[in-house]
């Protein structure tokens, strides 16, 4: 990676601001520009809006970390976090002053039909998460965390895990993107084009999304009907609703709780947590009553 561009990702600090845009993005407006005035204010403190020589421990572990990192994740990284700290600066002259509420640690919601879910039905857990297509921390936990977590408890059946949509804001082609990950679910192939839109998420234009269509064996002219129909416009927006609704701003957000038939209650998981962290929760919770047997594994 170019010393600059690696100087420039620690300045900006990318777990931070990542997580306080996407807070800030998803609010009411006035709120809206509270936090994200409090946000930057809080950044620039910790040195993370400060282009240039970055002395603390914190820095250097930024630094450590995206040394691992290949130049075009770099430049993904690079060209997100710009756009962030484009947006919080518009927003910072007219926030008013506000009270900030922390979100409640567990999540109750209702059970929705439609929704896309991998792994057994009476599993006796559930994973739930909300993502966009072109959150680089999305993309870090599929590749990184994912395929462990599906070996061991989604494929197991001990795991369903079920992926809903949260396209934000200053993403420009992520709710195009969430829109052509269910028309391929129409084909049967939601699981295959979900997992290339997310390992590709530095590239989700609509030329990429004809590519990774084709790449999964696609229909392509009931690919391009189906994105032009906008027929799975509502069904995202209502997944975005809900998660506005349970105070959940930003992704990837998870929430894991006992499988039930119509409500569940769960854990707020916030972040491209390490895979020792789920772990942890989910074997907290298979301690307690045991669920019955399960049928076959089912993706749909």
């Amino acid at each position: 990676m170019r010393p600059e561009i690696q100087g420039e990702i620690v300045a900006y600090g990318e777990d931070g601001i990542e997580q306080g845009a996407q807070t800030a993005a998803r609010t009411s407006n006035g709120f809206r520009r509270t936090l994200m005035r409090r946000t930057v204010f809080n950044l620039f403190l910790s040195g993370f809006l400060t282009v240039g020589s970055v002395g603390n421990s914190k820095a250097q572990g930024l630094a450590d970390r995206s040394s691992d990192m290949t130049s075009t994740q770099a430049e993904a990284i690079l060209t997100e976090l710009r756009a962030i700290h484009q947006l919080l600066e518009r927003q910072l002259p007219t926030a008013p002053t506000a009270r900030l509420v922390s979100p409640s640690p567990t999540v109750r919601m209702a059970m929705g039909d439609g929704w896309h879910i991998l792994g057994r039905d009476d599993a006796p857990l559930t994973l739930l998460e909300f993502s966009d297509y072109q959150c680089p921390f999305c993309r870090r936990f599929h590749l990184e965390t994912f395929p462990e977590l599906k070996k061991t408890y989604v494929d197991t059946g001990k795991v369903r895990f079920v992926s809903r949509d949260l396209p934000l804001e200053f993403h420009a082609n992520a709710l195009l993107a969430a829109q052509a990950a269910r028309c391929a679910g129409d084909q049967g192939k939601y699981w295959e084009l979900r997992h290339a839109l997310i390992a590709n998420s530095a590239d989700v234009s609509a030329n990429a999304l004809s590519r990774y269509a084709q790449d999964a064996g696609l229909d392509a002219l009931a690919f391009q009907q189906c994105l032009k129909s906008d027929r799975h416009r509502d069904a995202i927006q209502k997944d975005m609703a809900d998660a506005q609704t349970l105070q959940i701003s930003g992704t990837p957000t998870f929430i894991l709780g006992r499988t039930a038939a119509t409500t569940m209650e769960g854990l707020r998981l916030v972040g491209a947590q390490p895979y020792s962290a789920f772990e942890a929760e989910i074997r907290q919770l298979l301690a307690g009553p045991p669920a019955r047997p399960s049928p076959a594994p089912q993706q749909r």
